[in-house]
């Protein structure tokens, strides 16, 4: 019985603990956006990320044209 003398408050403390940081993560703006990261991943850079991975330009593609037979 005497342990529930340092359980309760132990237990309400913790809880506090938890009730302070959770405020502190909604005051510094956390849970503002949850949806962007995951819709950003989908969105396509007009950079290429690789350097050697540019798209060609036009009629560079290695066609000399058609050379006679």
């Amino acid at each position: 019985m005497e342990i529930l003398f340092l359980l309760i408050p132990l237990a309400v403390g913790l809880m506090a603990v938890a009730v302070v940081f959770f405020l502190w993560t909604v005051k510094s703006g956390q849970y503002d956006d949850l949806e962007g990261p995951a819709h950003r991943i989908l969105m396509d850079d007009d950079d290429p990320m690789i350097p050697g991975n540019r798209p060609r330009a036009a009629g560079s593609d290695g066609d000399q044209g058609e050379k006679g037979d």
